[in-house]
């Protein structure tokens, strides 16, 4: 029974440490040590990329978006990277190309995102090179608030703050994505997030390197760029707007993709030559929160197991079964509080184990499709 308590406290500890612990101690240890960013005004040179595959229902939009920026016309480039898109794509482009210079269209062979988005930086020409989704929106003043932290000479990649649309389905990350951006401000108080935001983010162009067509940029380069010993950090202020997915079921095959990639940056590297407090950031932020499936199975088991030891395994068994209960209870849309938010926390919960096994099986996703009705 000795090793089975000992696995029902480590899951414990765990879990509680990464979903609320570790929250308050980055919350208190920034107030501590905080680390300001030197933001000013400036107007770098930017070129802005946006990897696209068949996005022609959305494309023209995302363009003269960025055209619309209060940003000097002159110091700003717009590079749509088309992963061998089959539809309307490329010629939306090349129409805006005609009607705007700073418009350029860059044909690549079907390789991935990361494979369109590293052609299209060796095509680009700005001091700083800027980064969004096809179906994403920039408010106005984005891009300004995006490149005034690149006035610090520490800071080589700077992420946006990725905001969502209202929706009608049953997805609830939104209620998720409000705690995980308030998490990501803290640790870019400490120093440096460890992970971006794929619909807005920028880096120094001195500080940019090919990547990896497996490395995903929302997670690879902040911990890349800690490793070069430069910082990442997030502005709350550069907003994008984009639109979610609809329902869990859909946000549940969007987060397996992404899981199935963060499982890729554990098994190389991530870890690697960054210093201790980075290093308790990733571990609490990123390992164990992708763990987080593997540890609700062995605190379920061993708290199955230990039930009847004593009073505080009995608590705890009772607990996850009555948060399946209530996740059971929001799967069939029953109108109970709280059960929204517990069958969301169950499928993204699942996701870290089905990401894992899809990794195992298949390596690391090199290849992106859309979700259903965030376009």
């Amino acid at each position: 029974m000795l090793i089975v308590k000992f696995v029902f406290w480590v899951s414990l500890l765990a879990l509680v440490w990464t979903h609320v612990g570790y929250a308050l101690a980055a919350a208190l240890a920034a107030r501590v040590r905080r680390r300001r960013v030197q933001a000013l005004e400036i107007e770098p040179s930017v070129s802005i990329v946006v990897a696209a595959h068949n996005e022609e229902d959305v494309i023209e939009r995302r363009v003269r978006n960025l055209l619309d920026l209060d940003y000097p016309a002159d110091r700003l480039q717009v590079i749509v990277a088309s992963d061998a898109s089959s539809d309307g794509t490329d010629v939306l482009v090349d129409r805006l190309a005609a009607e705007d210079a700073r418009v350029k269209l860059v044909r690549c062979p079907r390789g991935g995102k990361v494979a369109a988005q590293n052609q299209g930086v060796r095509e680009s020409s700005g001091e700083v090179v800027g980064f969004s989704d096809a179906n994403a929106v920039w408010q106005h003043d984005a891009l300004r608030k995006l490149v005034r932290s690149f006035a610090d000479p520490a800071v080589g990649y700077v992420s946006g703050r990725a905001s969502y649309e209202g929706g009608d389905g049953t997805n609830r990350e939104g209620a998720y994505w409000r705690f995980e951006l308030w998490l990501r401000h803290q640790e870019s108080e400490l120093g440096s997030i460890t992970a971006g935001n794929g619909p807005i983010y920028a880096v120094r162009r001195a500080d940019w390197f090919n990547q990896e067509t497996w490395c995903g940029h929302d997670l690879g380069l902040p911990y890349l760029m800690v490793q070069r010993g430069r910082r990442a950090v997030y502005d709350p202020e550069a907003v994008s707007v984009e639109k979610p997915s609809r329902d869990i079921e859909d946000e549940y095959r969007r987060k397996v993709r992404m899981l199935r990639g963060a499982w890729v940056h554990v098994f190389r590297g991530m870890l690697r030559r960054v210093g201790p407090v980075y290093f308790v950031e990733l571990v609490s932020h990123r390992l164990l929160r992708y763990a987080s499936g593997i540890l609700h199975l062995l605190l379920l088991g061993s708290s199955a197991v230990l039930v009847g030891e004593g009073w505080i395994y009995q608590a705890v068994l009772a607990a996850q079964l009555l948060w399946l209960m209530l996740a059971m209870a929001g799967r069939l849309r029953l109108p109970i509080p709280g059960a929204g938010l517990a069958y969301y926390y169950l499928v993204v919960t699942w996701a870290t184990l089905a990401g894992l096994v899809r990794y195992v099986r298949f390596g690391p996703p090199l290849l992106w499709e859309r979700i259903e009705g965030t376009r």
